[in-house]
């Protein structure tokens, strides 16, 4: 399976990098199958970064791996899903210990839902009923060394604001 990573640098060799704010998934390497939806990531960290040129990296994913490595799904918003990503970006403490996490990605409206659901004026259930109204992309989170071992780079394909 072919999935991308949108980045302002080519990524030969992805890594576990601590970031600088709470993320959906944990700490990790994020992917998506969607190469619009990199592109669109890597075009506002470049206007962001008042930055010319970043890049939709490129990777080959042996998804088989992950019948052997330690994996959760969430194919669709749940319950499960809304209470994973609301752990890992609202307690500071929270680690998992999956290897490799899919599931929808929480785009700009995705955001506007979860502050609502977090300034409890939607239910959780609200929440889930709003979010599978959109359009949702996915994404992977590669969170261990050896859940990287599974992506192998391809290409890097140059973006330009």
């Amino acid at each position: 399976m072919i999935i991308y990573h949108g980045s302002v640098e080519q990524v030969c060799n992805p890594e576990i990098r601590e970031p600088n704010h709470r993320l959906d998934y944990g700490v990790g390497f994020y992917a998506t199958t969607s190469y619009e939806q990199a592109k669109r990531w890597v075009q506002r960290k470049m206007r962001e970064g008042k930055i010319s040129k970043g890049y939709v990296n490129i990777y080959e994913f042996n998804e088989q791996v992950m019948e052997m490595l330690k994996t959760i799904s969430f194919p669709t918003p749940s319950e499960e899903w809304v209470d994973f990503v609301m752990q890992n970006r609202t307690e500071p403490k929270f680690t998992h210990d999956y290897d490799i996490v899919y599931g929808p990605v929480a785009n700009d409206h995705v955001y506007t839902a979860f502050a609502l659901y977090e300034g409890h004026v939607l239910s959780k259930q609200a929440l889930i009923a709003e979010l599978k109204t959109y359009k949702l992309v996915d994404q992977y989170l590669f969170h261990t060394e050896q859940s990287l071992n599974s992506i192998t780079f391809i290409e890097a394909k140059e973006i330009i604001l």
